[in-house]
């Protein structure tokens, strides 16, 4: 037997192939593109996603794999929080406004006037990258639009919508909708009334390991699975690089240094922790929820660093030599799409300060790696600061593939990070795992173990602790300068 993972990321689809021993066998990623049309904006066209699913799908059949075509299931992962608003036909009436965009930030304060528990409900404050408060925008600037809308599906629900006419979505993505209840796993009708939505305008629920649909007969057959696959409830994309790394258990803690970054710990109850802006939503599991600082622009800020000078990221690094002996003198903050936690502030910006006529190419690229870690350790402390301490984590995302990045951010932090060889597909492989549970209904310890095999370990340098630490201090007075500035 034989799984399939889909992440649907903001850059890009991966698909992976999974065998019943978990191994790898294949794995295939087609590009996305992002647009800005204003500043605070940020939109994709959902049609842009089938394109891909399709194509990192066909590139995983034209492997000529047997376990392709015998294929028995297929998980999703998906970016969180976008808002695609469907017509009484099930089409997009208006790109997907997504998770990094910040137009909504007047809505977010209407909506917990509206409805005054919407923290103790939902378990967060309301913020312009979740859901609900886009439609309070659309509601306002689109009210046509917000009239003929029938339905409203994340990401991955819409993809699932395309691959098998149903819509469903899991809980750990709903989470991030501000609509569920996020302790009782369930849609809250009060946060639906709060913005002029009723259930029938939202999919079904269920877990992430459960069934969810099973893949159009006619589209099955085209892309040449002997028959349709079944379909995994699936995760959001931060809960579903969970379960590839097995973060089932209480406190299992990592750190995705991807487009955005994000400080994850596992937890065996809803604990919401809201007013330090930390995030507290269901896991893709029954009876697990999570914790989690979120930061915006994390491996995006160096994408975007590099593509100011015109260069791309491994050149931009090679200069470095993989390693960082002192705190670069100049110091950078990512807020190039706001931050969540723990500022909660879609207006802050991102700047260079403390430049000279000395300072370099070098000494900027380090401080744009640092300026990622020491946005990190503000979410380290927001999240310590509701729970207990965090001593080490693993790390998945495509800028984990950096030792230098890794070694500043385990000075930064002070603690130990773990990063093992297949962690670039950690949100795939979790889906394509999520895949088999729906399928065979296995007990969820049983297949969502840790990694296998050894990780590279980069420990912090006490050395170095010191002399970020020190950093740090005066790195913040940066970050205070850049709130509020659009």
């Amino acid at each position: 037997m034989s799984y399939i993972g889909i992440d649907l990321g903001t850059s890009s689809v991966k698909a992976v192939l999974v065998d019943n021993q978990q191994r790898l066998l294949a794995s295939a990623t087609a590009e996305l593109s992002l647009h800005r049309p204003q500043p605070l904006w940020s939109e994709q066209d959902p049609a842009d996603w089938v394109s891909a699913t399709l194509a990192a799908l066909g590139r995983l059949r034209d492997a000529d794999l047997p376990a392709f075509r015998a294929c028995r299931g297929i998980g999703l992962s998906g970016q969180m929080h976008g808002a695609v608003l469907l017509d009484d036909a099930d089409q997009p009436l208006r790109p997907c406004i997504l998770w990094n965009d910040g137009r909504s930030a007047a809505e977010c304060a209407e909506l917990e006037a509206a409805e005054p528990a919407s923290r103790a409900i939902t378990g967060n404050i309301a913020m312009p990258g979740f859901t609900a408060p886009k439609l309070a925008w659309v509601r306002r600037h689109e009210p046509e639009i917000f009239r003929r809308t029938r339905k409203v599906l994340l990401p991955k629900a819409y993809l699932r919508l395309f691959l098998t006419g149903e819509t469903i979505e899991e809980m750990s993505d709903a989470s991030g909708t501000l609509w569920l209840d996020v302790g009782a796993r369930d849609w809250s009708d009060r946060m639906l009334a709060a913005t002029e939505l009723d259930r029938s305008q939202m999919p079904a629920l269920v877990e992430g390991s459960q069934p969810a649909g099973r893949m159009r007969a006619e589209l099955s057959r085209e892309l040449g699975f002997d028959a349709p696959p079944l379909f995994a409830g699936g995760a959001g994309d931060n809960a579903a690089g969970a379960i590839g790394l097995g973060a089932i258990e209480p406190s299992d803690c990592f750190l995705s240094l991807g487009t955005s970054g994000v400080l994850w710990r596992t937890t065996e109850r809803f604990e919401p922790r809201a007013e330090r802006a930390v995030h507290a939503f269901c896991h893709a599991v029954p009876d697990r929820w999570h914790q989690m600082s979120v930061h915006l622009s994390a491996a995006a800020s160096l994408r975007w660093w590099a593509g100011i000078v015109g260069s791309d990221e491994a050149a931009l690094l090679a200069p470095l030599a993989g390693r960082a002996d002192r705190p670069s003198p100049t110091l950078f903050t990512p807020y190039l799409s706001g931050e969540r936690t723990p500022h909660n502030d879609p207006q802050m910006l991102g700047s260079f300060t403390r430049l000279a006529h000395e300072t370099d190419r070098e000494a900027m690229t380090q401080a744009v790696m640092e300026g990622v870690a020491f946005a990190f350790r503000d979410g380290k402390l927001a999240l310590e600061g509701a729970g207990a301490a965090i001593d080490r984590a693993l790390v998945i995302g495509g800028g984990s593939r950096s030792d230098l990045w890794l070694s500043i951010l385990a000075n930064v932090l002070g603690i130990p990070l773990e990063r093992h060889a297949d962690g670039d597909h950690g949100a795939a492989f979790g889906a394509a795992r999520l895949a088999r549970l729906a399928c065979t209904g296995e007990p969820v310890r049983d297949i969502c173990g840790k990694p296998a095999g050894e990780a590279r370990r980069f420990d912090p340098d006490p050395d170095h602790v010191s002399a970020y630490d020190r950093h740090y201090l005066i790195w913040q007075q940066a970050a205070r300068d850049s709130q509020g500035l659009r």
